[in-house]
């Protein structure tokens, strides 16, 4: 198991300073779509797609101009994130992650039901082979499911891709890598909102995830 406790103030301290917010999400509704059918997708080869971007002394959330979106913490102790200013209820998330840079002793993953910068749920994976899902509410952090992430060999280590799946279902949070089911657990604080992209930097800088082929589907 990975301690989260250097991780609380991580989160924390960065919805007070800043993010890469997208803009306010509108409804959208899905009430006579399928389960599987795709509400939202994007390859972000469009950079006008509607993802904020930020930049701040090398740190940046920005489409790569090769294709997908690129998060490069700079700073250690620190995470940045994106969301797609689109507004979803139950979702089913996927998209491609992939450490291009930097230390292995990261997070990356996927945001549901963002409200704001201090409202909403991350499902993470590190590029050393740990997981978890967390909530940050009112600003405060905490885990959910596990006080501490755990590890799996399901997750590629390493400069690797993972194809990361997140279903946000009622009041059921679920995490899958590479098609394993990793964890399951059970919040209700937040029942809509928009989906996102997230990375972040412990004690060593310069952490650079790649997301790519993200899509959202009715569950």
């Amino acid at each position: 198991m990975k301690s989260f406790s250097s991780w609380l103030f991580v989160l924390c301290i960065t919805a007070l300073l800043c993010s890469a917010c997208g803009s306010p999400p509108s409804a959208n509704s899905n009430a006579s779509l399928r389960s599987g059918d795709v509400l939202f997708k994007d390859d972000f080869s469009n950079s006008n797609s509607g993802w904020g971007e930020w930049t701040k002394e090398g740190a940046l959330v920005a489409y790569d101009p090769s294709g997908g979106l690129r998060i490069l913490v700079t700073e250690t102790q620190y995470d940045f994130w994106s969301v797609s200013g689109r507004q979803f209820s139950d979702v089913q998330m996927e998209v491609d992650a992939m450490l291009i840079g930097g230390p292995t002793d990261n997070d990356f993953g996927l945001i549901c039901r963002y409200l704001d910068e201090s409202n909403f749920y991350m499902l993470l994976v590190s590029s050393d082979g740990y997981y978890g899902i967390a909530k940050m509410k009112d600003g405060q952090y905490s885990m959910i499911g596990s006080d501490q992430l755990q590890y799996s060999m399901a997750i590629a280590q390493g400069q690797s891709t993972n194809r990361l799946r997140g279903d946000c279902v009622g009041q059921n949070l679920v995490l899958y890598v590479n098609d394993q089911k990793l964890m399951e657990t059970v919040d209700g604080d937040f029942a809509s909102g928009d989906v996102g992209l997230l990375a972040g930097a412990y004690d060593e800088p310069s952490v650079d995830i790649l997301f790519d082929n993200f899509v959202v589907k009715k569950p």
